[in-house]
């Protein structure tokens, strides 16, 4: 099975914190030599894809490489990959790392990863800035003229709810506004990010998909509790079918244990190429699964965590 996303990278400070340096990559097959041109490169503020995050202050999509800012074209294009989205991640106004995460260009490819915004000065309603959406392309053309108000949609639900959010099987889904569009593409699941800045602007990233190229094999959902002493699971889905909610129904994760609690312990996303030795639940309940990678992304307001959002690839 194909995923949707073919490469996570992670863009840290490097000890000047003037530039970003290689911080790690989940890579599909048959790109060694994207990861070997990666490892080399450094960003300043505003310079290439992570640079341009970083000094934006909000996520960035990019579905264009050519004549843009974009560093390796030539290398992406020679990997099939066509849409880069890079998310910042500070504590505060201090930058901790920039997520890139990069799609891949395959007519077979289904499934979408959008940016949307809402600005108070504008509008009351939330509108998309940018999307990649592989082959949908009736999807692409209406979700470009669609605008959410807050509660409404996943880009609407998500920004009331200020926490990631899942909503499956989207053909039945009447909160899903984009339904009929997205069944008649086979667009399945859609997972909300909200991610606020120190403006009144309020950002959504969605990923939607497909069940034929999934955006991950697992989504997961983990929040602190009441105390703030441990992370408990709140939400999830898995495309074989697991019972998320019945498998961590008293099971926790504490600050610093595996990918997930250490995303909470030091405000980082986390990359991990081996679960099987990640230490958490999650991690080992993923491995028995036959999931071998996942992505942490830590999910902060006001300089708190919030929730961290994992996936499995």
């Amino acid at each position: 099975m194909k995923t949707f996303i073919r490469v996570v990278e992670l863009w840290v400070p490097d000890r000047t914190r003037m530039r970003l340096e290689f911080g790690g990559g989940l890579y599909d097959e048959g790109l060694s030599a994207f990861k070997a041109v990666s490892e080399e490169l450094h960003f300043g503020y505003d310079e290439g894809l992570p640079g341009k995050a970083w000094a934006c202050g909000h996520p960035v999509i990019l579905t264009k490489f050519a004549n843009s800012y974009f560093k390796r074209t030539d290398q992406a294009v020679a990997a099939g990959l066509t849409c880069g989205v890079a998310v910042p991640v500070f504590a505060g106004e201090f930058l901790q790392a920039v997520m890139v995460l990069f799609c891949g260009d395959d007519e077979a490819h289904v499934g979408a990863i959008e940016l949307w915004r809402n600005d108070p000065d504008l509008s009351h309603e939330m509108g998309l800035v940018d999307g990649y959406y592989g082959a949908a392309d009736m999807f692409e053309f209406n979700s470009r003229h669609t605008r959410f108000p807050r509660g409404f949609g996943l880009p609407g639900r998500t920004w009331k709810a200020g926490l990631p959010l899942i909503i499956k099987d989207l053909h039945d889904a009447k909160s899903f506004l984009r339904w009929e569009d997205a069944a008649k593409v086979g667009i399945n699941l859609g997972v909300g990010v909200p991610y606020r800045t120190g403006t009144d602007q309020t950002w959504v990233l969605t990923f939607l998909s497909a069940q034929a190229t999934p955006i991950a094999r697992r989504f997961e959902i983990w929040v602190p509790n009441e105390a703030r002493s441990a992370l408990v699971f709140r939400a999830g889905d898995c495309s074989a079918h697991t019972d998320l909610d019945a498998l961590y129904a008293t099971r926790f994760i504490a600050r610093g244990q595996g990918s997930i609690g250490g995303a909470w312990a030091t405000g980082m996303p986390a990359l991990n190429d081996d679960l099987t030795h990640d230490g958490s639940v999650a991690g080992s309940d993923a491995c028995a699964a036959g999931l071998r990678r996942m992505v942490a992304l830590p999910v902060i307001g006001n300089a708190r965590l919030e929730a961290v959002l994992a996936w499995y690839l």
